[in-house]
């Protein structure tokens, strides 16, 4: 099958399954939304900019899981397991849930179901050319370097797994992807954060110094 004709297929694919599955969770982000506003003060979605395919800037959705501006206090990007600014039902949501809402993007047709995930646009300021192909495709909601690392892995590791997952990758790697995320982020829960117990910010590629 034709690249372009894969192209098309995937995003029928990610058109399909977002449709379908915010229809499905609207009634759940209902829920948690209210347990979120009776939790802490603050939106019950944290709205962040994303570099996405070609570099272009776009919104991302994720449910809130620590109180408002929390960027702006304690270790700012970077997030400890142990964070006193993570909230109470945050703590329930950080292992895959809050990125649920982001399947608002992959209908928007700004991020895939499959792919790298999106980055933030200060971290992007310091990528290097071979760091940049990542942007050759949609970022996803899970992708190759999640199922096979998560948080645990380096910057170097991630780099490496995505870029493999660029040239290698097909419908069926995608479907192979999705059914291991349901394993690996839902039933083991893995990788939620890093070795030490933080998620580095890696705009100084920390993750392969620290």
């Amino acid at each position: 099958m034709k690249k372009d004709k894969i192209n098309i297929l995937k995003r029928i694919i990610d058109v399909v399954i977002s449709g379908i599955g915010l229809i499905i969770l609207f009634p759940i982000f209902v829920i948690i939304g209210i347990l979120i506003k009776l939790d802490s003060k603050g939106p019950v979605f944290f709205i962040q900019e994303r570099v996405g395919e070609g570099g272009k800037i776009f919104r991302a959705y994720k449910l809130r899981t620590m109180v408002d501006n929390a960027e702006k206090l304690g270790l700012g990007y970077e997030i400890a397991k142990d964070d006193d600014r993570i909230t109470r039902v945050g703590k329930h949501l950080r292992w895959g849930i809050d990125e649920l809402p982001q399947l608002i993007n992959v209908f928007k047709g700004e991020m895939s179901l499959v792919g790298p995930r999106p980055a933030l646009p200060h971290q992007v300021k310091k990528y290097s050319e071979r760091e940049r192909r990542r942007f050759e495709v949609r970022p996803g909601i899970t992708g190759w370097a999640l199922v096979n690392g998560r948080n645990i892995l380096s910057w170097p590791e991630r780099i490496k797994l995505d870029i493999w997952y660029i040239d290698h990758w097909s419908i069926w790697l995608d479907l192979k992807i999705l059914f291991k995320t349901i394993w690996v982020i839902i039933f083991k829960r893995e990788g939620i954060y890093g070795k030490d117990g933080i998620n580095w910010d890696y705009s100084d590629n920390q993750g392969a110094k620290k």
